[in-house]
């Protein structure tokens, strides 16, 4: 085994209570067409729109992708890095995401690990009665799952390059109750989306979402009313636009979709919910981000420390100086890049409160083992989902 640093998640703590490229983004845009410039199976990466239009796709050839790529920097704005592999029809959500031979673990090497997340969708616009529909969706979506899923385990564990995975929910028919309830699956690095601003649409508006994903800092939920409406006008969920459709059921089932509110004009992001169950420390797409961003930190302020000689005291253990210089150097890191930006949960008003504690014990007997064991625990940010007000009248 080659030497390594390799981090582990946590799970089931929250119960106890950008100097990096946040929203850089990879579309995988299945059933695309080539044009000029634009081959099937090539990495492209760009910053503005116009740029994309450089590669000849037009809302003739690639209407879909087209769309896509334009509804994100009506979101996000000029500038914000994109990625992107167009693919053949022949393609699937299911190959494609395959982790040991499908075309995003391509993307993903060709970007070097910048891509924080990726958003696939099908830029086909395929007549619903030629898929096969199971669970309210082209099957191909719910069988992509554990697929996509097995994806963001590899780059995290192999790339040391932790990502997320939005799919767009391909083929709504129209039956939120049949939906597969994703609260019971456990891929807490896969959405999937359903609501798009054509009505009765077999695709999803996957380029505003990730507009709004990428100007998002990580902590920040991409449901946040105060960051205002989306850009589109109307945004249906199936065949009925949102303020009408049962989006409440398809956001039980774990689904992100979009919603209305009574006085506010436009449409929002109802949620960021992942396929996974509502105990999962990572059901929030949100918490998805804040925590991988601190696995990037601490995976690079380590891995300066691979193979360096370590000190060891007169008992055979760590130098307790060395441990506690390390332990510093991780948590100066993440405070730098996190804590000073407001990606974490700390208390503003108590200056002792960093959102991180990093711990190195001593008492590792490194000669004999190799390993360092090191503990990083950082703090999320609350969201206020739900609030209940008790109003009355005030007497005298």
């Amino acid at each position: 085994m080659l030497p390594r640093v390799k981090i582990n998640y946590v799970n089931g703590s929250l119960g106890q209570v950008e100097a990096m490229a946040d929203g850089c983004l990879g579309f995988v845009a299945i059933g695309a067409a080539a044009e000029d410039n634009f081959e099937l199976g090539k990495a492209y990466s760009f910053r503005k729109f116009s740029a994309f239009e450089d590669l000849g796709v037009t809302p003739e050839n690639n209407p879909v992708l087209y769309k896509n790529v334009k509804d994100f920097y009506a979101e996000a704005g000029e500038g914000t890095e994109v990625w992107l592999m167009g693919l053949d029809t022949t393609e699937s959500f299911t190959t494609a995401l395959d982790a040991s031979t499908g075309s995003a673990r391509s993307l993903l090497l060709n970007s070097n690990g910048k891509i924080r997340g990726l958003v696939v969708f099908k830029t086909a616009v395929t007549d619903p009665e030629e898929l096969t529909i199971k669970n309210g969706l082209d099957e191909d979506v719910t069988n992509s799952l554990a697929v996509a899923q097995k994806l963001g385990e590899w780059a995290t564990d192999q790339l040391r390059a932790p990502i997320f995975i939005l799919i767009e929910g391909h083929a709504f028919n129209d039956e939120p109750a049949g939906l597969a309830d994703l609260s019971k699956m456990s891929h807490n690095r896969v959405g999937v989306v359903i609501g798009d601003t054509q009505a009765s649409s077999p695709n999803a508006c996957m380029g505003i979402v990730a507009g709004r994903l990428a100007i998002s800092p990580v902590q920040r939920k991409i449901s946040r009313v105060k960051d205002g409406a989306l850009t589109p006008a109307i945004i249906y969920a199936g065949s009925q636009p949102a303020e009408l459709a049962d989006v409440e059921t398809i956001h039980e089932k774990g689904y992100i979709t979009f919603r209305t509110f009574v006085g506010k004009t436009g449409y929002f992001i109802a949620d960021d919910n992942l396929a996974t169950s509502a105990e999962d420390d990572y059901r929030g797409l949100s918490n998805r981000r804040v925590i991988d961003k601190a696995y990037r930190i601490a995976y690079n302020t380590l891995v300066e420390t691979l193979n360096d000689e370590v000190p060891i005291g007169t008992d055979g253990n760590l130098s307790p100086s060395w441990c506690a210089a390390l332990q510093g150097d991780v948590e100066q890191a993440i405070i730098s890049s996190m804590t000073a930006n407001g990606n974490l949960g700390n208390d503003p008003g108590d200056s002792g409160d960093t959102g991180v504690a990093c711990s190195i014990p001593y008492e590792q007997a490194i000669l004999a083992t190799s390993t360092l064991a090191v503990s990083l625990r950082i703090k999320p940010s609350g969201y206020a989902k739900y609030i209940n007000v008790e109003l009355g009248f005030k007497t005298a």
